[in-house]
């Protein structure tokens, strides 16, 4: 069995703790060695709506790239993100690196592009994997953090899973919530 090293962005804007935990319990089924950045709150970037608790995560996984993004739609569909009458964004997860694979696969473009431009996917990305080196950008996900500008608003939260405090204590005293 070949494993694969996978990075996701994880983020809700409605019921955001229940749904950042049912996301949370779902990928930890069927992921191996699942390690989470801490949690952050950001104003929603490019839709209008209220905000968003947002994080990262790496795995390992056996599921070729189509089998993983079908089963992250799936968690989604059972937390109401496709539901008619859904108010707002309830669960949202998206693949951000599989492996070192970069191009476009069937409609899954990889690296996905939102590394680089929003700072709730960088940032976390930069805490949970400070040496990992993004494929196509030649840099590590530190680097990136370092020389990218400050437009969006985001702040760490305290935020548990399965008993465990994903934001350490000395995060959120660093960067406390905007006033």
């Amino acid at each position: 069995m070949s494993l694969t090293r996978v990075f996701l962005g994880v983020g809700s804007n409605s019921q955001r703790e229940a749904h950042i935990i049912a996301g949370l319990d779902a990928l930890a089924g069927f992921l191996l060695e699942l390690r989470c950045s801490p949690v952050f709150e950001s104003d929603a970037v490019g839709i209008k709506s209220g905000p968003f608790y947002n994080l990262a995560v790496t795995a390992l996984t056996d599921l070729p790239l189509h089998e993983l993004d079908r089963r992250l739609k799936t968690i989604e569909a059972d937390n109401g993100r496709y539901a008619p009458n859904r108010k707002g964004l309830p669960l949202d997860i998206d693949v951000l690196l599989y492996g070192e694979q970069v191009g476009n696969f069937d409609g899954l473009i990889l690296p996905r592009p939102e590394i680089l431009k929003n700072a709730f996917v960088l940032w976390p990305l930069a805490l949970l994997a400070p040496e990992q080196g993004h494929p196509s950008a030649g840099q590590t996900f530190s680097a990136l953090w370092q020389a990218m500008p400050r437009a969006q608003r985001l702040w760490p939260v305290a935020f548990a899973w399965r008993d465990r405090e994903l934001t350490p204590a000395t995060l959120l005293e660093a960067f406390p919530a905007p006033l």
